[in-house]
């Protein structure tokens, strides 16, 4: 007799992180930062209240199940009700990256089939600029200004606020679509990734784990990274998930602003890209006793590579700061960087080293790098593409070919890494930024967090440019901090200390701002355009 497992048969979704946190949580408080920066305070009890409104809304207007609903909206009580308020309805939540062109939002748009859109009252000119372009059908606008709408859009408040009061969420199967995000589109058209309940549940226990992003109840969570991308990295269901006291930046993210934020409300974890948390640490280094921080904050770091030199910066201001990595094709949480209880003995200079790393995969991804000589070793200096699989990890694109995965079902990541003896994951470059100078590769990355770490240089991007002898050399564009000065000599005496000699760079160049893609990356494309006829005689 074959034995049969006696566990119920129990749907994994968005329904019941929102219903735990509307029975559970009635006390806890989620902040928002509204444009005239305005605190605008509820409970998870309202958040619940008002994303069940939502969902009868929808309903009532016809949506159907498989629906997709636009977002266009800063970080959010109100993007956080169409988080679950869409979802729980049945219908799929499409967050909108208000950061692209117009000509690739209309696409996007089109491409998902949105039919219907919510939308900051802000963000109404850069919606305008696309929409006549899309199918999207009804649009309900957050407009706490309280001003008049134009013909054709609909008061969000008014929409919610009549909705039938006797309303039961659908059944929704754990494989049922919940939500999409769209690619940053940087090499081609962006391409749609489309979330189940089930990989946003389980992705939302796993950055909860203590060796993970560690998020729990005793958390003042502030989401930083936007809701756009990637859905905040997850951290608004695991905030909903444990009851998290959350508080959303809105509009305002110039550094001042955040730390204000941050030191007002408390906050033990704010969650963002490098290049946000560069402005911060350059207010902190112009006058750390300005704000009086809470002595728990940490920062979750991710996007790209935080230099080392910025986590020892944030550590004189006793700010812990731990690096991950992932992508949206991930849910997107795939690496974190903590320290195991045998490394508190070694060494700082050693331990600052493993921060720095992207660190091991986080349970449910499994990983592996690979080369043109197959799997590479964990020898802490051979390259290869990190892969990867799990529960989390998409198979496909929406409605879009793609050569990323391999012939036994690996996710290509396109990001180049090390993995040592620990399982530790270096990121050293990405596939299209690898410099192949005389036949040998040169990491760019490594370069840009050694320039970083000078004590002159705000930013700093690595690229490839020709050359007549070596097929390909590298190019330094550094931002240097206000007042600051150093010249190329200096810089390159520094680099030869760390890097052997043909890796150095002998081009050099001083930017006011180096491109940034809409989720706050080096847009090194461009600098290579910009500078890919670099004259060498000079």
């Amino acid at each position: 007799m074959t034995i049969q497992p006696t566990m119920m048969e129990y749907q994994l979704s968005l329904l019941g992180i929102l219903q735990r946190a509307g029975n559970l949580f009635k006390k806890i408080n989620i902040i928002s930062s509204t444009a005239d920066k305005t605190l605008h305070t509820y409970t998870y009890q309202e958040l619940y209240s008002r994303s069940k409104a939502l969902s009868s809304a929808l309903h009532n207007a016809g949506l159907k199940k498989g629906d997709r609903v636009a977002t266009m909206m800063w970080n959010s009580h109100v993007h956080l009700e169409a988080y679950f308020g869409i979802p729980c309805a049945g219908g799929v939540f499409h967050t909108l990256n208000f950061r692209l062109h117009a000509d690739d939002l209309a696409f996007i748009a089109n491409h998902a089939d949105d039919r219907f859109a919510i939308v900051d009252e802000i963000l109404l000119p850069i919606f305008e600029s696309f929409k006549p372009k899309t199918k999207i059908q009804r649009v309900f606008v957050a407009n706490r200004s309280g001003k008049k709408l134009a013909k054709g859009y609909e008061c969000y408040e008014e929409f919610i606020s009549k909705a039938p009061e006797e309303y039961t969420f659908p059944e929704i199967k754990e494989n049922d679509a919940c939500g999409m995000c769209y690619t940053s589109g940087t090499t081609g058209r962006p391409k749609g990734v489309v979330y189940s309940h089930r990989s946003i549940v389980l992705h939302t226990y796993c950055i909860c784990m203590a060796d993970t992003l560690a998020i729990s109840s005793s958390e003042t969570l502030m989401p930083v990274v936007p809701q756009f991308h990637a859905n905040a990295w997850g951290t608004p269901f695991a905030a909903a998930m444990v009851g998290a006291k959350l508080v959303m930046p809105g509009p305002h993210m110039d550094a001042k602003s955040l730390l204000d934020l941050a030191e007002k409300e408390q906050v033990t974890v704010a969650v963002g890209v490098p290049t946000i948390w560069i402005g911060i640490l350059q207010e902190l280094d112009k006058d750390s006793s300005r704000w009086k921080l809470s002595k728990k904050l940490r920062t979750i770091v991710g996007g790209s590579a935080m230099p080392e030199s910025m986590i020892r910066g944030f550590f004189n201001h006793g700010i812990d700061t731990v690096h991950a990595w992932g992508m949206t094709e991930m849910t997107p949480i795939g690496t974190v960087s903590r320290l195991r209880p045998y490394m508190d003995d070694w060494d700082e200079e050693t331990k600052f080293y493993m921060r720095s790393k992207q660190g091991p995969s986080v349970p449910l991804v499994e990983t592996r790098a690979i080369n043109e000589d197959g799997e590479v070793p964990w020898d802490n200096k051979t390259m290869g593409e990190l892969q990867v699989r799990g529960p989390c990890v998409a198979s496909n694109y929406y409605d879009a070919e793609s050569e990323k995965w391999s012939e036994d079902g690996w996710f290509g990541t396109g990001d180049v890494v090390t993995i040592d003896e620990e399982g530790y994951i270096k990121l050293t470059d990405r596939t299209k930024d690898l410099i192949k100078s005389g036949g040998e590769w040169i990491s760019s990355v490594d370069i840009e967090n050694a320039l970083m770490g000078h004590p002159a240089v705000s930013e700093a991007a690595v690229i490839s440019i020709p050359h007549p002898k070596w097929d390909e050399r590298p190019l330094a564009a550094i931002v240097l901090k206000e007042g600051q000065e150093v010249n190329n000599e200096e810089l390159k005496v520094m680099l030869r200390k760390k890097f052997a000699k043909w890796w150095v760079p002998e081009a050099y160049v001083f930017i006011e701002e180096i491109p940034k893609t809409s989720a706050g990356k080096f847009k090194k494309s461009s600098l290579r355009e910009t500078y890919n006829s670099w004259n060498w005689e000079d």
